[in-house]
C-alpha cells in the first residue's frame, strides 16, 4: 500500500503514474494506493473511516505480506494507518511523527497544520507501528527537524536507516540512483535488512547530488585534507569540472604552504622514481 501526492507522482513518473504501479507491472503484485492533493498527512474523518471499513472486511487479512510506503507527510501516513494490518512492514522516509505542536512544537516548518488534529484516531504515528512486524525509518541525520522526528519512532520493531547528505529530498534521490523500487520490493518480500540497504547504498558514490552535498560539507566544516582526498577519487572514477577546479585550487594552496593534503596516488604512479628502495643503489665500492 502506498500513500502519494498528486505532486510526487507528477515528479517521479514521466506517465504520472503512482510508484506502485511500475512494480505491480514487475512483480504481479497488488496494489492500493491514497493519493492526496497536496501535503495533507491524511488527516481526514473520511480517511479513518475508509480503513475502518477495511478492518471491517478483513480487507488485509487476504494478504501474506502487506507493505504500507510513503515519504514525507506520506511516510508519517504509512505509519499511522499501518496498525489497520497488524503484522505488516513500514517503510517511511523522512517521516514526521506528528504535528501536534504539544510534541512537536520545534518543527516550524508546518505552521498551516498546527490547528489539524494529530491526537485523535490514527494520530501518534511511533505508536500505531506497535502492530506492525517490521518498519524501517530512512533520513538524513545532518537534517535537524528531521533527525529529531526520526528520534521519535524509537521502538524495538523499528530499524533507522541513515541517509547523510541527501538533503531534504530522499525519495528523489533514491529514484535517481535506483534504489526506490529495489527497497519496496526488498520490504514487501521480506527480505529488506540494514546490511543490505546499506550495500544498495553504495550507489551514492555514482551520485553527483550527493557528491555535491558531501563536498560542500567538507568545504564548510574547513576539512582540506579530506576534502581532496573525496575529489580525487570522484576525478578518478568520473570527470568532473567541479571536483577539478577545486581540486586545483587546494593543490594551489598546497604548494604555498597554506595546508597540507594528502599524497596523490595517481602522482605516484605515473613518477616510479618517487618510490626510491636501496635496491640498485651504489652503496661504496666496485660491484661485479
Amino acid at each position: 500500500m502506498t500513500f502519494e501526492t498528486i505532486a510526487g507522482i507528477e515528479a517521479l513518473s514521466d506517465t504520472a503514474q503512482p510508484i506502485g504501479f511500475d512494480i505491480v507491472r514487475a512483480t504481479g503484485w497488488s496494489h492500493l494506493g491514497l493519493i492526496s492533493d497536496g501535503d495533507t498527512w491524511f488527516r481526514d474523518r473520511n480517511v479513518y473511516a475508509y480503513f475502518d471499513r477495511l478492518i471491517d472486511d478483513g480487507f488485509f487479512e487476504d494478504f501474506d505480506q502487506v507493505l504500507f510506503y510513503g515519504a514525507g507527510p506520506c511516510g508519517y501516513a504509512a505509519a499511522a494507518f499501518s496498525v489497520a494490518s497488524p503484522g505488516a512492514t513500514v517503510l517511511a522516509i523522512q517521516p514526521q511523527a506528528t504535528l501536534d505542536p504539544r510534541v512537536a512544537g520545534w518543527d516550524d516548518r508546518y505552521r498551516h497544520m498546527r490547528r489539524t488534529s494529530f491526537t485523535d484516531r490514527y494520530g501518534y504515528a511511533p505508536d500505531m507501528l506497535d502492530a506492525a512486524d517490521r518498519a524501517f525509518v530512512i533520513f538524513d541525520p545532518h537534517e535537524r527537524l528531521d533527525s529529531m522526528h526520526a528520534a521519535l519512532f524509537t521502538r524495538s520493531n523499528a530499524t533507522k536507516l541513515r541517509v547523510p547528505h541527501l538533503g531534504s529530498a530522499i525519495e528523489t534521490d533514491l529514484f535517481e540512483m535506483q534504489m526506490l523500487y529495489r527497497l519496496i520490493v526488498q520490504a514487501c518480500s521480506g527480505k529488506l535488512s540494514a546490511d543490505g540497504f546499506y550495500a544498495l547504498w553504495r550507489a551514492r558514490r555514482d551520485h553527483p547530488p550527493y557528491l555535491r552535498a558531501l563536498m560542500h560539507r567538507l568545504d564548510s566544516a574547513d576539512r582540506p585534507y579530506l576534502l581532496a582526498a573525496l575529489c580525487r577519487n570522484v576525478i578518478a572514477r568520473r570527470p568532473g569540472p567541479r571536483f577539478r577546479r577545486r581540486l586545483d585550487a587546494l593543490e594551489a594552496q598546497a604548494e604555498r604552504g597554506e595546508i597540507t593534503l594528502p599524497p596523490d596516488p595517481a602522482a605516484r604512479q605515473q613518477d616510479p622514481a618517487s618510490d626510491v628502495s636501496g635496491a640498485g643503489k651504489n652503496t661504496g665500492g666496485d660491484s661485479d
